[in-house]
């Protein structure tokens, strides 16, 4: 761990995938100065362009910086960057923090805090809802687990790339509520692609039923972004590699509670069906192919009402 030598307010960024090279942009533009690191040199290219700078590893990521922000997608790639042989860990000082944003383990973001602190680095999570397109706006809202004075710290970091900043309680819960909020998402999205699916096949125009079910009771946020994808045949997205991750974590929490879950373990078996299927680089929303090969009809495909 580094120890001496002043540094500038410099924001340090692991991870600049899909959603990272966003809100990374957006701290940039805001004015903050960026220092940051991925395995993609594409990546590492895309930030020297917007003006940011460039670490060789996390561990000098947090030499240069005081607030460090991950965001990658697994739990065990968050444990790498952070206390891997040249993680985070390394090159942080005391007083520093450590924003893990991505959607993780929630027993890991815990061990990990309790590592850091006894270096006198202070660690909070703070996954975020609002995907791709949120990241890209700035409009992401932030769940945040952790000490209030950590929070304080980085706040001015994750003002740049959110709408909303809402702290939920200790370290952790951010990604236990966050895990929740995608389990209802991802059961409310297998539901929006069956009813649709079964409604083209009843003879239904799938763009009236888009918009008169988002006005009706059966509108969800799910339903409304799936149903415009599966419509327009948009299938470019979220990894359905990365939804079947955060499926696994969230059953793996309600097992830890003792808490039955048998919507999400339907749910599960059809990201999986998707999965095995080969669509493990798509969006979810290109499970509704899956459903379509099985009952003959394209929801993309506009239909005339009687027909």
């Amino acid at each position: 761990m580094m120890t001496d030598g002043a540094r500038p307010a410099t924001v340090g960024f692991i991870g600049l995938g899909a959603m990272g090279s966003g809100m990374a942009a957006n701290i940039l533009r805001s004015g903050q100065p960026v220092v940051g690191y991925d395995i993609d040199d594409a990546r590492i290219q895309q930030l020297l362009e917007q003006g940011g700078q460039v670490a060789e590893d996390p561990a000098d990521v947090a030499e240069q910086a005081e607030v460090v922000i991950t965001m990658v997608d697994t739990t065990a790639q968050t444990e790498d960057v952070v206390l891997g042989e040249r993680g985070v860990a390394r090159g942080a000082r005391a007083g520093d923090v450590l924003v893990c944003m991505s959607t993780i383990d929630p027993t890991a973001v815990i061990r990990m805090q309790e590592q850091l602190a006894g270096d006198g680095v202070r660690m909070i999570d703070a996954p975020v809802s609002g995907m791709i397109k949120g990241a890209t706006e700035g409009t992401l809202r932030a769940f945040v687990g952790g000490d209030a004075d950590a929070l304080d710290r980085a706040r001015t970091a994750l003002d740049a790339m959110t709408s909303e900043i809402l702290h939920v309680g200790p370290i952790g819960r951010g990604v236990v509520l966050k895990l929740i909020n995608n389990m209802l998402y991802k059961i409310n999205s297998v539901a929006a692609m069956e009813g649709m699916v079964l409604g083209v096949k009843a003879g239904l125009d799938p763009a009236m039923m888009r918009d008169v079910i988002a006005a009706s009771t059966g509108a969800s946020v799910a339903f409304d972004y799936r149903a415009r994808r599966m419509i327009e045949r948009d299938f470019d997205g979220v990894r359905l590699d990365i939804s079947c991750k955060d499926l696994e974590l969230e059953g793996a929490l309600g097992r830890a509670y003792s808490v039955p879950l048998f919507l999400h373990a339907a749910c599960t078996q059809v990201y999986e069906m998707g999965r095995a299927a080969g669509l493990g680089d798509q969006d979810a929303t290109a499970i509704v192919t899956i459903y379509e090969q099985l009952t003959g009809v394209s929801v993309g495909d506009v239909q005339t009402p009687g027909s």
